[in-house]
Protein backbone atom coordinates (compact mmCIF):
# COMPACT_ATOMS: atom_id res chain seq x y z
CA UNK A 1 0.00 0.00 0.00
CA UNK A 2 1.52 3.48 -0.96
CA UNK A 3 0.21 6.95 0.28
CA UNK A 4 0.01 9.88 -2.42
CA UNK A 5 -0.68 13.35 -2.39
CA UNK A 6 -2.22 14.91 -5.70
CA UNK A 7 -3.14 17.83 -6.42
CA UNK A 8 -5.87 19.42 -8.53
CA UNK A 9 -7.69 16.08 -7.71
CA UNK A 10 -11.30 17.23 -8.36
CA UNK A 11 -11.11 16.72 -12.14
CA UNK A 12 -9.07 15.50 -15.09
CA UNK A 13 -6.29 12.99 -14.52
CA UNK A 14 -6.48 14.19 -10.41
CA UNK A 15 -9.54 12.66 -10.26
CA UNK A 16 -9.09 9.58 -11.84
CA UNK A 17 -5.87 8.90 -10.23
CA UNK A 18 -7.40 9.42 -7.07
CA UNK A 19 -10.30 7.06 -7.52
CA UNK A 20 -8.42 4.45 -8.85
CA UNK A 21 -5.44 4.70 -6.39
CA UNK A 22 -7.93 4.05 -3.36
CA UNK A 23 -10.23 1.53 -5.25
CA UNK A 24 -6.74 -0.65 -5.40
CA UNK A 25 -6.50 0.20 -1.74
CA UNK A 26 -4.00 2.91 -1.51
CA UNK A 27 -3.84 6.10 0.59
CA UNK A 28 -4.42 9.37 -1.03
CA UNK A 29 -3.94 13.02 0.28
CA UNK A 30 -6.01 15.78 -2.49
CA UNK A 31 -5.52 19.42 -2.47
CA UNK A 32 -8.81 20.97 -4.63
CA UNK A 33 -9.96 24.44 -4.27
CA UNK A 34 -13.52 23.48 -3.54
CA UNK A 35 -13.40 20.46 -1.26
CA UNK A 36 -17.01 19.41 -1.49
CA UNK A 37 -16.64 18.55 -5.18
CA UNK A 38 -14.98 15.22 -3.48
CA UNK A 39 -17.93 14.85 -1.02
CA UNK A 40 -18.84 11.36 -2.50
CA UNK A 41 -14.99 10.23 -2.27
CA UNK A 42 -14.62 10.96 1.13
CA UNK A 43 -18.01 9.38 2.25
CA UNK A 44 -16.97 6.21 0.52
CA UNK A 45 -13.18 5.85 1.37
CA UNK A 46 -13.14 7.32 4.59
CA UNK A 47 -9.56 7.86 6.50
CA UNK A 48 -7.78 6.58 3.50
CA UNK A 49 -8.54 9.62 2.11
CA UNK A 50 -7.06 13.32 3.19
CA UNK A 51 -8.60 16.25 1.74
CA UNK A 52 -7.22 20.01 1.87
CA UNK A 53 -8.41 23.41 0.15
CA UNK A 54 -5.54 24.63 -2.01
CA UNK A 55 -5.02 27.20 -5.02
CA UNK A 56 -1.38 27.18 -5.95
CA UNK A 57 -1.56 30.41 -6.61
CA UNK A 58 -1.32 31.45 -2.85
CA UNK A 59 1.73 29.65 -2.82
CA UNK A 60 2.46 31.25 0.95
CA UNK A 61 -0.28 28.30 1.51
CA UNK A 62 1.59 25.48 -0.20
CA UNK A 63 4.26 24.35 2.68
CA UNK A 64 1.66 24.66 5.47
CA UNK A 65 -0.86 22.30 3.12
CA UNK A 66 2.28 20.11 2.25
CA UNK A 67 3.25 19.87 6.20
CA UNK A 68 -0.14 19.05 7.07
CA UNK A 69 -0.80 16.51 4.82
CA UNK A 70 2.58 14.46 5.44
CA UNK A 71 1.41 14.95 9.42
CA UNK A 72 -1.94 13.23 9.10
CA UNK A 73 -0.89 10.55 6.67
CA UNK A 74 3.11 9.77 8.18
CA UNK A 75 4.11 9.09 5.50
CA UNK A 76 4.08 9.88 1.43
CA UNK A 77 5.30 7.88 -1.28
CA UNK A 78 4.43 9.84 -4.07
CA UNK A 79 3.87 13.60 -4.77
CA UNK A 80 2.41 13.92 -7.93
CA UNK A 81 1.99 17.54 -9.09
CA UNK A 82 -0.62 17.99 -11.51
CA UNK A 83 -3.01 20.96 -10.43
CA UNK A 84 -2.56 23.27 -13.46
CA UNK A 85 -4.28 24.79 -16.90
CA UNK A 86 -3.53 26.60 -20.66
CA UNK A 87 -3.87 30.29 -21.76
CA UNK A 88 -4.41 30.12 -24.86
CA UNK A 89 -3.81 33.30 -27.38
CA UNK A 90 -1.04 35.07 -28.96
CA UNK A 91 1.51 36.45 -26.71
CA UNK A 92 0.02 40.05 -27.54
CA UNK A 93 -3.44 39.25 -26.66
CA UNK A 94 -3.42 37.40 -23.33
CA UNK A 95 -3.67 40.03 -20.64
CA UNK A 96 -0.67 40.82 -17.94
CA UNK A 97 -3.18 39.50 -15.20
CA UNK A 98 -3.56 36.14 -17.33
CA UNK A 99 -0.07 35.81 -17.73
CA UNK A 100 0.37 35.98 -13.75
CA UNK A 101 -1.82 34.03 -13.26
CA UNK A 102 -0.49 31.20 -15.55
CA UNK A 103 2.82 31.81 -14.21
CA UNK A 104 1.56 31.29 -10.80
CA UNK A 105 0.01 28.61 -11.12
CA UNK A 106 1.84 26.45 -13.24
CA UNK A 107 5.22 27.42 -12.93
CA UNK A 108 5.53 28.76 -9.68
CA UNK A 109 3.28 27.05 -7.72
CA UNK A 110 4.69 23.79 -9.15
CA UNK A 111 8.10 24.60 -8.27
CA UNK A 112 7.10 25.65 -4.51
CA UNK A 113 5.05 22.60 -4.38
CA UNK A 114 7.73 19.85 -4.92
CA UNK A 115 10.67 22.29 -2.59
CA UNK A 116 7.79 21.72 0.08
CA UNK A 117 7.88 17.98 -0.24
CA UNK A 118 11.88 17.54 -0.59
CA UNK A 119 12.29 17.57 2.98
CA UNK A 120 9.96 16.02 3.55
CA UNK A 121 11.16 12.51 1.53
CA UNK A 122 15.01 13.07 2.67
CA UNK A 123 14.20 12.20 5.18
CA UNK A 124 12.22 9.19 5.07
CA UNK A 125 15.16 8.91 2.35
CA UNK A 126 12.63 7.60 -0.62
CA UNK A 127 9.94 9.68 -2.56
CA UNK A 128 8.69 9.70 -6.24
CA UNK A 129 7.73 13.09 -7.68
CA UNK A 130 5.60 12.74 -11.07
CA UNK A 131 5.06 16.05 -12.37
CA UNK A 132 2.38 16.10 -14.90
CA UNK A 133 3.09 18.31 -17.56
CA UNK A 134 2.16 17.59 -21.24
CA UNK A 135 3.65 17.42 -24.99
CA UNK A 136 3.57 21.05 -24.66
CA UNK A 137 6.45 20.86 -22.32
CA UNK A 138 8.90 19.91 -25.42
CA UNK A 139 6.70 21.72 -28.37
CA UNK A 140 5.52 24.66 -29.56
CA UNK A 141 2.10 25.62 -30.72
CA UNK A 142 1.17 28.90 -32.37
CA UNK A 143 -1.47 30.12 -29.95
CA UNK A 144 0.25 28.98 -26.58
CA UNK A 145 3.36 30.98 -26.06
CA UNK A 146 2.68 31.55 -21.89
CA UNK A 147 1.30 27.97 -21.59
CA UNK A 148 4.42 26.61 -23.12
CA UNK A 149 6.68 29.25 -21.15
CA UNK A 150 5.31 26.90 -17.68
CA UNK A 151 5.83 23.69 -19.21
CA UNK A 152 8.94 24.35 -20.48
CA UNK A 153 10.34 26.49 -16.96
CA UNK A 154 8.96 22.82 -15.05
CA UNK A 155 11.22 20.40 -17.66
CA UNK A 156 14.28 22.25 -17.21
CA UNK A 157 13.67 22.74 -13.33
CA UNK A 158 12.40 18.80 -13.17
CA UNK A 159 15.49 17.22 -14.83
CA UNK A 160 17.88 19.40 -12.68
CA UNK A 161 15.67 18.47 -9.58
CA UNK A 162 15.75 14.91 -10.59
CA UNK A 163 19.85 14.89 -10.37
CA UNK A 164 19.97 17.22 -7.19
CA UNK A 165 17.80 14.59 -5.13
CA UNK A 166 19.00 11.24 -6.79
CA UNK A 167 21.52 10.94 -3.90
CA UNK A 168 18.55 10.78 -1.29
CA UNK A 169 16.41 7.99 -2.69
CA UNK A 170 14.11 10.15 -4.64
CA UNK A 171 13.43 9.95 -8.37
CA UNK A 172 11.37 12.06 -10.54
CA UNK A 173 9.08 11.46 -13.84
CA UNK A 174 8.23 14.39 -16.07
CA UNK A 175 4.56 12.95 -17.30
CA UNK A 176 4.09 14.42 -21.07
CA UNK A 177 0.36 13.38 -21.92
CA UNK A 178 -1.14 14.22 -25.81
CA UNK A 179 -4.60 15.79 -25.70
CA UNK A 180 -6.65 13.35 -23.30
CA UNK A 181 -10.60 13.05 -22.88
CA UNK A 182 -10.32 15.18 -19.53
CA UNK A 183 -12.40 18.26 -20.54
CA UNK A 184 -8.72 20.62 -20.16
CA UNK A 185 -9.63 21.75 -23.16
CA UNK A 186 -12.92 22.73 -23.05
CA UNK A 187 -13.33 23.21 -19.20
CA UNK A 188 -10.43 24.76 -17.94
CA UNK A 189 -8.72 26.36 -20.55
CA UNK A 190 -8.00 30.00 -20.63
CA UNK A 191 -8.58 32.37 -23.47
CA UNK A 192 -6.97 35.92 -23.94
CA UNK A 193 -9.09 38.52 -25.85
CA UNK A 194 -8.93 38.70 -29.46
CA UNK A 195 -6.99 41.19 -31.31
CA UNK A 196 -8.35 40.48 -35.35
CA UNK A 197 -5.03 41.26 -36.91
CA UNK A 198 -4.18 37.75 -35.34
CA UNK A 199 -7.31 36.61 -37.43
CA UNK A 200 -4.32 35.91 -40.02
CA UNK A 201 -2.26 34.38 -37.60
CA UNK A 202 -1.58 30.46 -37.25
CA UNK A 203 -1.90 31.15 -33.34
CA UNK A 204 -5.72 31.11 -34.26
CA UNK A 205 -5.91 27.56 -34.75
CA UNK A 206 -5.86 27.15 -31.05
CA UNK A 207 -8.85 29.11 -30.50
CA UNK A 208 -10.76 27.59 -32.92
CA UNK A 209 -9.78 24.27 -31.61
CA UNK A 210 -11.00 25.30 -28.44
CA UNK A 211 -14.32 26.65 -29.47
CA UNK A 212 -15.03 23.70 -31.90
CA UNK A 213 -16.28 21.13 -29.34
CA UNK A 214 -16.47 18.47 -31.51
CA UNK A 215 -13.01 17.77 -32.04
CA UNK A 216 -12.64 14.19 -30.16
CA UNK A 217 -9.20 14.47 -28.45
CA UNK A 218 -7.19 10.58 -28.82
CA UNK A 219 -6.22 9.94 -25.80
CA UNK A 220 -7.94 7.60 -23.20
CA UNK A 221 -7.28 9.14 -20.08
CA UNK A 222 -7.70 5.99 -18.20
CA UNK A 223 -4.68 4.07 -19.90
CA UNK A 224 -3.06 7.04 -19.48
CA UNK A 225 -3.69 7.60 -15.31
CA UNK A 226 -2.83 3.28 -15.52
CA UNK A 227 0.64 3.75 -17.57
CA UNK A 228 1.22 6.54 -14.29
CA UNK A 229 0.79 4.33 -11.82
CA UNK A 230 2.75 1.52 -13.16
CA UNK A 231 5.86 3.93 -13.88
CA UNK A 232 5.77 3.99 -10.22
CA UNK A 233 6.91 0.44 -10.25
CA UNK A 234 9.91 1.02 -12.94
CA UNK A 235 13.49 1.02 -10.87
CA UNK A 236 14.88 3.47 -11.88
CA UNK A 237 12.01 6.02 -12.75
CA UNK A 238 12.03 6.65 -16.41
CA UNK A 239 12.60 10.84 -16.66
CA UNK A 240 10.25 11.02 -19.35
CA UNK A 241 7.08 9.04 -20.11
CA UNK A 242 5.12 9.75 -22.93
CA UNK A 243 1.78 9.10 -23.53
CA UNK A 244 -0.42 9.60 -26.31
CA UNK A 245 0.36 8.29 -30.02
CA UNK A 246 0.07 12.71 -30.67
CA UNK A 247 2.66 13.58 -28.45
CA UNK A 248 5.47 10.58 -29.29
CA UNK A 249 4.92 11.68 -32.49
CA UNK A 250 4.92 15.41 -31.72
CA UNK A 251 7.81 15.36 -29.31
CA UNK A 252 9.62 12.98 -32.06
CA UNK A 253 9.45 15.57 -34.69
CA UNK A 254 10.59 18.27 -32.32
CA UNK A 255 13.46 16.43 -31.15
CA UNK A 256 14.81 15.19 -34.97
CA UNK A 257 14.05 19.06 -36.00
CA UNK A 258 16.32 20.38 -33.15
CA UNK A 259 18.53 18.13 -33.59
CA UNK A 260 19.48 18.67 -37.31
CA UNK A 261 19.48 22.19 -36.93
CA UNK A 262 22.12 21.61 -33.97
CA UNK A 263 24.33 19.41 -36.11
CA UNK A 264 24.10 22.45 -39.01
CA UNK A 265 26.12 24.51 -36.21
CA UNK A 266 28.59 22.24 -35.49
CA UNK A 267 31.39 24.44 -37.32
CA UNK A 268 29.90 27.26 -36.15
CA UNK A 269 29.57 26.42 -32.24
CA UNK A 270 33.40 24.79 -32.05
CA UNK A 271 34.84 27.55 -34.19
CA UNK A 272 33.71 30.29 -31.12
CA UNK A 273 35.88 28.47 -28.15
CA UNK A 274 38.66 30.03 -26.68
CA UNK A 275 42.37 28.88 -28.31
CA UNK A 276 43.27 27.14 -24.77
CA UNK A 277 39.73 25.41 -24.19
CA UNK A 278 41.45 22.05 -24.44
CA UNK A 279 43.20 22.92 -20.76
CA UNK A 280 39.74 24.05 -19.43
CA UNK A 281 37.27 21.98 -16.93
CA UNK A 282 34.00 20.90 -18.98
CA UNK A 283 32.70 22.62 -15.69
CA UNK A 284 28.89 21.73 -17.80
CA UNK A 285 29.58 18.16 -17.52
CA UNK A 286 26.14 16.23 -15.32
CA UNK A 287 25.10 12.61 -14.87
CA UNK A 288 22.68 12.99 -17.99
CA UNK A 289 25.67 13.94 -20.11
Amino acid sequence: MRTWFITGMSTGFGRLLTERLLAAGDRAAGTLRDLSSADDLKEQFGDRLWLAPLDLTHTHEIRPTVDAAWAAMHRIDVLVSNAGYGLLGAAEEVTDAQIRHQIDTNLLGSIQLIRAALPHFRAQHSGRILQILSLGGQVTIPGSSLYHATKWGIEGFMEAVAQEVAVFGISCTIVEPGAARTGFRNRSAVVGPRIPAYDRSPSRRMNDIHDDKSITSPGDPVKMVDAMITSVEQDPAPLRLALGSDSYSYIKTALTTRLAQLEAQRGLALSTDAADQGNSPNWFQSDNG
